[in-house]
């Protein structure tokens, strides 16, 4: 899949460094072409040697080298490259990065590139959850970038969470998937729903869900990756997923999320339907805060409209409905019983009884179900990892290939 691939990897000035030497080594073994561009404290992590001995290339770390009279270009890196991967990017070269800061060669050529560009984050986890470096995580992304999400575990620092540089292995792995994928869906339009809808009881109180909306996220990011046309439509959440390619509305009420739904779904070649859309609304909506009484209180509830449904009736044959369904008995036989009561081409099957899986966790373990009843089994994975399966599998119920 790499073989022939030219592809510049940048190191900057993490502990995580250690990890490029094997991601290097595995880049050439499939038999891509690699060269090295090193920030000058990386040089402290990992010795320029140890690269150049395994890229089978000179490490660039400066604009000039006085030892034999080379100027690198910075520019020619960029235009040279199919890909360009920085593992591990530090917080201050992300921040760098997101803010056009251009004082290495490193990040010249980050700015020069024409080619995708792959970031794999690594520090510890406070810092990768202070709101600068998200803010900076999404800004690439919003430019286009490609995130790999960093994974869980112990850290330097001797503290246990996220922050970690992915594997090489799963690197490259992620480039494999690239570059087989890349703008297989270029043209096309996916409606997808994400998160929860509010259902207003009075000014300041509602009936929701804890969906944060991370999966529907992933789902999005993942068909923009694509080259998808996405039309995002998402309930309350607090993700940033700005791309491109990505049109968000933002609804709060199952109504609204409805009205949306139909009005988008008929311009659209498929719909992904991952929001959890509240079922029961209020009957009646006070105008201003109901006070506390001494006696209960009773809310009379109606059926919201069901989106689903509704999209399943207005579908022709030329449009693909994906559904989920978030159980907690009889999984597996209620998920049957959906697809087909809804039109579904294929429904995402999930579990609270699953640890780690469903709302808030950035985990998720499905089960993916045709309408020909077969049953597609997935281990627990990132929302990430898990995006990906799903489009795969979208991408058999038609000829975008």
């Amino acid at each position: 899949m790499l073989k022939g691939k030219k592809i510049l990897i940048g190191v900057t000035g993490g502990i995580a460094a250690y990890k490029t030497a094997t991601l290097v080594r595995l880049l050439v073994k499939e038999g891509a072409e690699i060269k090295v561009v090193m920030t000058p404290l990386a040089k402290e992590f990992i010795t320029p040697l140890t690269l150049a001995t395994l890229s089978k290339n000179p490490i660039l770390t400066d604009f000039f080298d006085p030892a034999n009279g080379n100027w690198y270009s910075h520019v020619n890196l960029g235009l040279w490259a199919d890909a360009f991967v920085i593992a591990p990017a530090t917080a201050n070269t992300i921040g760098k990065m997101a803010n056009g800061i251009a004082d290495n060669l490193l990040l010249t050529s980050y700015l020069s590139a024409k080619c995708p560009v792959f970031v794999a984050p690594a520090m510890d986890l406070d810092m990768l959850q202070h709101p600068a470096t998200q803010k900076n995580i999404n800004t690439l992304r919003a430019y286009g970038n490609h995130i790999i999400e960093p994974a869980s575990g112990e850290l330097a620092s001797g503290l246990d969470g996220k922050g970690r540089m992915e594997e090489p292995e799963a690197i490259v792995e992620y480039l494999h998937t690239f570059f087989l994928t890349k703008n297989n869906l270029k043209g096309k339009k996916i409606l997808i729903t994400a998160g929860p809808t509010y259902e207003k009881i009075d000014p300041v109180r509602f009936i929701g869900n804890f969906s944060s909306g991370k999966m529907g996220v992933a789902l999005a990011l993942e068909c923009a990756a694509r080259g998808a046309d996405v039309q995002l439509i998402a309930g309350p959440i607090k993700i940033d997923c700005a791309c491109n390619n990505i049109t968000r509305t933002n609804v709060v009420s199952a109504e609204e999320m409805y009205q949306a739904a139909v009005a988008a779904y008929p311009q659209c070649d498929a719909a992904i339907l991952c929001a959890a859309v509240a079922d029961y609304t209020p009957l009646h909506s006070a105008t201003e805060k109901v006070k506390r009484e001494k006696e209960n209180l009773h809310l009379e509830l109606t059926p919201t409209k069901d989106i689903a449904a509704a999209l399943g009736k207005i579908k022709n044959e030329n449009q693909i409905l994906i559904g989920f369904a978030l159980e907690t008995s009889n999984e597996e036989k209620n998920a049957i019983d959906k697809l087909h009561r809804k039109n579904f081409d294929f429904i995402v099957l999930n579990s609270l009884q699953d640890e780690n899986a469903g709302f808030l966790h950035d985990t998720n373990k499905i089960s993916i179900i045709n309408n020909k009843n077969e049953i597609f089994r997935f281990p627990l994975k990132t929302k990430s990892e898990v995006a990906k399966n799903i489009i795969d599998e979208l991408m058999k119920y038609v000829e975008w290939k």
